[in-house]
């Protein structure tokens, strides 16, 4: 199947500072007060470079989740700021890339550019960036809307962000800075370009006030699975985040196989070729050294959550309160994708699992909150090797039912089996996080193509 020689890209995925979970900060080997300390961080991402992952994602949200008052009272709504966090992790670390999400909604195309920009400088071109499109009421609130834009709108808006920032980072071509003292001449303006970019959803003239980054442009990451995600996914993503928990309850390898060749399916009208993106599904590996602690460590898992926070985000997910039906009894409606103007992906699969399996309310929520697979590493390893040499994957963005020690333990455990295996490298061969991608630079689309 394949090449004998491809081997996996690994993210390592921070959603909640504690872990993936929404309630890792109550687990026990979990540090909770850790979040808003730069030391926790640095422990967490030097760890991932040890383990020689490709890269560390910080997912990010611009609200605290009050919809219920579960939100406030039992679950973790501290996030820092991830420009400032990947800016100062960058200087205690040499290759591993960094990432975060940042909203094509609530943010100017110029900003994002100039901040990745500088990243990307002050990283040696190792920025990342997960475009996201924001999916609830309570983040349009901050930002003077009563309502969260409509799925459809969000991606066009989204789609025309990339284009711009994009636009900008082509600013000045890669030679146009000249630092000429002796003639004095700074820059050479005949490489220096105007943007001009106008249309009813954004006017930008340019240029940026910081040169091309490192890697031309940061690679572009993109998560959504619906249909207008895909599409997006396939126009400019290098990176696509799947829906996760890949093996859990949300799906099997043919599941995965079928999502990966919907997507690649869609590149070539884009004038792409398949390996130009990576399909990174989600996976939350729950590690013991035998099966037994593996089913105990699950089983601590699966009863973090308190009802009350897990009814509330089945509620949020399903876009409707829930809290008054019987808990042990099936949903007494089935959900609708139609008109849904939240997260359409998270949605899609809570139907796919009802159409699979007949749940109880209670069921269902415990089923979507706890998203790890337990087993030993090399059963751990033997799940990955399966889903990447199926055509399923590219590789994985893993995530950690609590942090660091889930972290530490994948790094000391997994890592080694997979390597062994031949499945992952064993160092790092460059410094950028396109090289760790097998991913080109783009060319400027200012730049007079030199034949050499």
């Amino acid at each position: 199947m394949g090449n004998n020689n491809r081997q996996m890209t690994l993210g390592a995925m921070m959603y909640f500072p504690a872990g993936e979970h929404i309630s890792s900060w109550r687990h026990p080997e979990s540090d909770a007060a850790g979040l808003l300390d730069f030391n926790y961080y640095k422990h967490i991402v030097q760890t991932a470079e040890r383990g020689k992952f490709d890269m560390f994602f910080y997912a990010d949200e611009l609200y605290v989740w009050d919809r219920f008052e579960s939100g406030i009272v039992q679950s973790n709504s501290i996030r820092p700021e991830p420009f400032t966090l990947l800016s100062t992790l960058s200087v205690v670390t040499e290759k591993i890339g960094l990432a975060a999400t940042v909203s094509t909604t609530y943010n100017e195309p110029y900003h994002i550019a100039r901040k990745l920009a500088t990243l990307d400088h002050l990283s040696g071109g190792r920025a990342g960036w997960n475009i996201v499109t924001s999916q609830t009421d309570e983040e349009a609130r901050n930002f003077g809307k009563d309502k969260h834009l409509e799925h459809e709108n969000r991606y066009g808006r989204a789609g025309e962000f990339v284009d711009v920032t994009q636009g900008l980072w082509d600013s000045w071509e890669d030679d146009a800075l000249l630092f000429d003292k002796e003639s004095g001449n700074f820059a050479d303006k005949d490489k220096l370009h105007n943007l001009d970019y106008k249309t009813s959803e954004f006017s930008v003239r340019g240029p940026l006030n910081v040169s091309r980054p490192p890697q031309g442009y940061p690679v572009l990451i993109q998560a959504g699975a619906s249909e207008a995600g895909k599409e997006l996914a396939a126009a400019s993503a290098e990176v696509v985040f799947a829906p996760g928990s890949a093996f859990g309850p949300f799906g099997t390898v043919e599941d995965g196989v079928q999502l990966y060749e919907d997507i690649k399916g869609r590149l070539a009208k884009y004038g792409r070729s398949r390996d130009e993106l990576k399909i990174l599904p989600g996976f939350m590996p729950i590690i013991g050294r035998t099966e037994e602690e593996a089913a105990e460590r699950l089983a601590i898992v699966e009863d973090l959550t308190p009802e009350k926070l897990g009814l509330d985000l089945l509620s949020h997910y399903l876009g409707q309160d829930i809290s008054g039906y019987p808990l042990d009894e099936p949903l007494p409606f089935v959900p609708q994708l139609e008109g849904f103007n939240q997260s359409k992906s998270n949605l899609a699969r809570i139907i796919q699992l009802l159409e699979r399996e007949n749940l109880t309310i209670r069921q269902l929520y415990k089923r979507i909150n706890s998203r790890g697979v337990a087993g030993t590493p090399s059963q751990i390893a033997d799940q990955m090797e399966d889903w990447f040499v199926s055509g399923a994957a590219d590789g994985f963005n893993i995530m950690f039912p609590h942090l660091p020690g889930g972290l530490d333990d994948f790094v000391d455990l997994v890592v080694p089996e997979l390597q062994r295996r031949g499945l992952f490298k064993q160092d790092y061969t460059g410094t950028t996080l396109r090289e760790h991608l097998g991913l080109t630079r783009p060319v400027n689309r200012y730049s007079t193509v030199q034949t050499s």
